[in-house]
């Protein structure tokens, strides 16, 4: 099946690679810098690339890209989650999926990797397993490595392998036993020019710290789980249990994992927490225009948006801007010409507001189209889609856990097109 894997920074070097059946060139990723010279920033570059004698299958995480070449046709959605799973693993042993971090610990990716891909078909993914056939980095384990030359590679097998439950490990003890689940929401919507939606859909997931002695059962019930379209299963789920009662009954994994993911589609159930009022124009046979963006809280329940950050792509010919934000900051980049405005929260009291002149080269022709406008936010203890979860209960063991749940609602970008407005 993947026959390479390829790690690439955005600088476009290739800082490791690996390969399980027979080596390919480096040259073989000509293709991949081709399609990310075309795309327009690196979210746009193809997934899937085909070439005269391979397919390069690709996703970009924390800075770095993970190409992996594939000879003969699989399902593409197949190496991506894989590809996700491998950057997920680093995540867990290092703390970070960071080009810095896979260098100092070279050794360990490529033990972790020889694991995780048998001659190229997936074996061990689960982070239990592998954290007992590749014990994970400590600096009195780098020491006693150095001095005595022996690597955290196990001597035993895991004791999960061999069992109906391979994700979770045995005897698992703990002083104090926890569990602790994160909904975070992601929105995607088109909003018109008069405010209204005309798409809107909810990206969701379920997040899980589980430290819990034995080996427990748990039931995790919701308010409304019928607002879940799509959902996706970590393989712990019964999933039969979910088809009949709309219950996640499971017996977790040990340490931190995705639960489920899941998506809200339908139109009068996605709520919009923030509105953006904007006016770009750019004046015929001027050498300036006008910039004024308002940003103001919408449906939020009463929480508070946080950490607002406003990007805009301004057109080439724009020179420099003169603004004044009534709150935060803004930076202007002249040679990228990217306008970033870091807002902070927002009180519906005073509402944000950014305005000026806009300064273009002179004898430039005015720009054709107006300039996307990108809005990040985060909103704590809130999921947007009115999800909540309404008990958990646990079997098999006789102690009682401390149980929590967070919410988070954030998004990805407000896009200005013309005269509409995409969030996503």
């Amino acid at each position: 099946m993947i026959h390479s894997l390829f790690l690439i920074n955005c600088s476009g070097d290739i800082f490791l690679e690996k390969h399980w059946k027979s080596v390919v060139s480096q040259s073989v990723c000509d293709y991949f810098f081709e399609a990310q010279e075309k795309a327009v920033d690196v979210e746009n570059v193809p997934p899937v690339i085909s070439t005269p004698h391979h397919y390069l299958i690709s996703i970009y995480r924390d800075k770095i890209f993970f190409v992996s070449v594939i000879q003969t046709e699989v399902p593409p959605l197949f190496v991506i989650e894989f590809l996700h799973r491998v950057a997920d693993t680093f995540q867990d042993y290092f703390g970070e999926c960071s080009e810095t971090a896979i260098k100092d610990n070279v050794v360990i990716v490529y033990e972790l990797l020889e694991e995780m891909l048998d001659n190229g078909f997936p074996l061990a993914t689960e982070s239990n397993i592998l954290k007992e056939l590749i014990k994970p980095p400590t600096i009195l384990r780098s020491v006693v490595n150095s001095i005595t030359g022996s690597s955290n590679v196990g001597d035993t097998l895991p004791t999960g392998q061999l069992s109906n439950i391979p994700w979770r490990r045995a005897g698992v003890k703990y002083t104090n036993n926890e569990a602790y689940f994160d909904v975070i929401e992601e929105i995607d919507a088109i909003i018109d020019k008069s405010g209204s939606t005309v798409f809107a859909e909810i990206q969701g997931v379920i997040d899980s710290c589980i430290k819990l002695s034995g080996m427990p059962d748990l039931s995790l019930s919701f308010m409304n789980p019928r607002l879940l379209d799509d959902v996706s299963f970590h393989p712990c789920i019964r999933f039969k249990r979910w088809e009949s009662e709309r219950v996640l009954s499971f017996i977790p994994p040990d340490g931190n994992f995705r639960l489920i993911s899941y998506r809200v589609s339908s139109q009068n159930l996605v709520a919009i927490p923030v509105y953006v009022k904007h006016m770009i124009s750019f004046k015929e046979n001027s050498s300036s225009g006008r910039f004024d963006v308002t940003i103001g809280p919408k449906q939020n329940m009463g929480k508070t948006v946080e950490g607002v950050v406003m990007t805009v792509h301004m057109p080439k010919a724009v020179l420099n801007m003169n603004l004044t934000a009534s709150q935060g900051s803004y930076t202007f980049d002249p040679v990228t010409k990217v306008l970033t405005w870091d807002v902070g929260k927002i009180t519906p009291q005073k509402l944000p507001n950014l305005k000026g002149i806009v300064n273009l080269q002179s004898g430039a022709p005015k720009p054709e189209e107006n300039p996307s406008l990108n809005i990040q936010f985060k909103i704590q203890q809130l999921a947007i889609s009115g999800l909540k979860v309404n008990r958990l209960d646990m079997y098999g063991e006789k102690y009682k856990p401390f149980k929590g749940v967070k919410y988070i609602t954030k998004a990805g970008k407000f896009q200005s097109l013309g005269s509409r407005i995409v969030l996503g």
